[in-house]
């Protein structure tokens, strides 16, 4: 292999993510007519990047190398933490900096303290997982169809 884009896995994982940040950004265009190259990198949102390249690597594998496999079974895991920390810590996450950007804007009436906010769109719910799960392995699906 010259690169890393000769890897099945790994372009199968990257067009996961891809897929999914381009569908954000394209959703976000047709709703707010506006042009917000930020959702290319952003987190959170519908679908999960995260969850899409995680299942795209590790549908990958389990092409490749079989379900049975020790490579397999570490892929899995992996994608499995990355999927539940996006819809449990890093959703709580952005909740808690929900409110916090609240009780700031409050306190700012009365007060004079920084306008800077917090991120709030960092988790995802459970159907953002899972469309980024079914996108991802649907895609590393395709790929190897066509590699």
């Amino acid at each position: 292999m010259n690169n890393l884009f000769d890897n099945p896995s790994f372009v199968a994982a990257f067009f996961g993510w891809l897929t999914a940040q381009t569908i954000k950004f394209t959703w976000n265009l047709i709703t707010t007519h506006k042009l917000d190259f930020s959702y290319i990198i952003s987190t959170g949102g519908m679908p999960s990047a995260h969850c899409a390249a995680v299942s795209a690597l590790a549908a990958s594998v389990g092409i490749i190398e079989g379900i049975s496999s020790s490579l397999f079974a570490v892929a899995l895991a992996f994608a499995l933490i990355v999927m539940f920390d996006a819809q449990s810590v890093r959703r709580a996450a952005g909740q808690q900096a929900r409110i916090l950007n609240k009780i700031v804007e409050e306190l700012f009436k009365e007060h004079h303290l920084s306008k800077q906010k917090l991120a709030e769109l960092l988790g995802h719910t459970r159907l953002e997982v899972l469309a980024g799960t079914v996108l991802g392995v649907s895609i590393a699906f395709a790929v190897h169809h066509w590699w």
